[in-house]
């Protein structure tokens, strides 16, 4: 058979022809894969604060850019390893955090000086981890919690602030703040807030049924001066947009649209209707998560 005869006869293409890899040069730096962390889990706990005017939020969501997403992100480039976030306070879109609680498990024993300083680079200064530490055995960053604490910002003055407008609501009509300091009085104690709550839909996966009963243990407005408000307010916990639909109500009472005393009367209620409107979210910020013994 000829040579011509024998290509003939090949039908399907000529066979991949194996090559040696060839040699490392001496004294060239060979990359290699981290080897996989083996070890104990640890759970880390982290303070973070951040400006969520850039966020959909806090909590992951395909898509769009959240502040979990961001996290995890560069927790998993500084880690090498995938991680689950677990925060104390879900926050919405344009919220924002002083003293949001995150807490994740990772395997062996990170060098936390190391990650905070990282974490801070690759995330700053939207995202700021105020401090990270081995979390106490056992410890939950939202089941945990006993408390929660808000602050919402109000600029009542008749021209708005180019360097306050991302963390204040600016409302330049004149608000009557001591009809609203009243109206603050029948929030005090245990309440189902299903007039200032958005329901959400079906039960929760890990508690079952949801209820709108909370504990609230203090709201008050202060004057900062200046025509800058305060309303602060803590509770056990908070049901969706509650603190937003509460400072919407307030400030609907400093208008004189609603009386300080029908408060109670809309708290009773407990429809959605009789509320105000939320207040928008970027004066909102979660300040303080409070855990027993802390």
């Amino acid at each position: 058979m000829s040579l011509f005869d024998q290509e003939s006869a090949d039908i399907g293409p000529p066979a991949p022809v194996e090559q040696e890899a060839p040699a490392p040069v001496e004294g060239a730096a060979v990359r290699r894969s981290p080897p996989p962390r083996t070890g104990p889990t640890t759970r880390v706990r982290l303070t973070v604060a951040y400006d969520g005017s850039g966020f959909r939020g806090f909590a992951p969501n395909l898509g769009v850019r959240t502040v979990a997403g961001d996290m995890a992100g560069a927790l998993g480039r500084v880690l090498g390893a995938e991680v689950s976030l677990t925060c104390a306070g879900r926050t919405d879109a344009g919220v924002h955090a002083w003293g949001q609680v995150v807490h994740f498990d990772v395997q062996g024993d990170p060098d936390l000086v190391a990650l905070q300083r990282s974490l801070n680079k690759m995330l700053g200064p939207a995202v700021v981890v105020r401090s990270a530490a081995v979390a106490a055995e056992g410890f939950d960053a939202r089941h945990s919690a006993t408390g929660r604490r808000y602050r919402y910002t109000v600029l009542n003055r008749v021209l708005p602030d180019p360097f306050l407008a991302s963390t204040t609501w600016h409302v330049d009509h004149p608000l009557d703040l001591g009809s609203m300091t009243l109206a603050c009085d029948p929030l005090i104690g245990e309440h189902d807030w299903s007039s200032f709550c958005k329901r959400p839909p079906g039960p929760d996966p890990e508690r079952g049924p949801r209820s709108m009963v909370r504990v609230v243990r203090e709201a008050a407005w202060t004057d900062l001066g200046g025509g800058v408000l305060r309303f602060e307010i803590e509770a056990s916990a908070f049901c969706h947009q509650m603190v937003r639909s509460l400072v919407g109500t307030l400030v609907a009472v400093g208008l004189g649209k609603v009386r300080a005393g029908d408060i109670g009367a809309l708290i009773r209620a407990r429809t959605r209707a009789e509320a105000s409107e939320p207040a928008p979210p970027h004066g909102l910020c979660l300040w303080e998560v409070t855990y027993g013994g802390s």
